[in-house]
């Protein structure tokens, strides 16, 4: 607790958010968003999966943070931020899901279909 006003001030706690983010644009070769979206695993090693076409690619991973706003800001932002250092196309985000772990896993058990593909892989749709 940190005081504020003479008072303490209750923080709230961190939270596990599991973020779907989906980036799309002009086609590149499917060997050079492989090898980009391996560099951005490498960089940010939080990164579960990703799946990809030529002309888009999906990134899934849990991200820390205190409220679901923050989760989905980092997330805008994931893309941008790497695009140089990894070499990543100049797609923009065309889609964004956010949902904390209990819907993730409620989700994971209501399902025929495997809520994520295994950990660690960089996979073509």
């Amino acid at each position: 607790m940190e005081p504020q006003n003479g008072r303490p001030r209750r923080r709230e706690p961190i939270a596990m958010w599991h973020v779907t983010l989906t980036v799309s644009g002009a086609a590149v070769a499917a060997g050079d968003i492989k090898a980009a979206l391996e560099r951005l695993a490498h960089e940010r090693p939080f990164l579960l999966t990703a799946r990809y076409a030529e002309d888009r690619a999906e990134l899934r991973y849990w991200e820390e943070a205190r409220e679901l706003e923050d989760a989905a800001a980092l997330a805008l932002r994931l893309w941008g931020e790497h695009r140089i250092s990894a070499d990543l196309p100049a797609w923009r985000v065309s889609g964004l899901e956010v949902v904390d772990r209990t819907t993730f896993q409620l989700r994971a058990t209501d399902s025929l279909v495997p809520a994520l593909m295994p950990a660690g892989g960089v996979r073509p749709f």
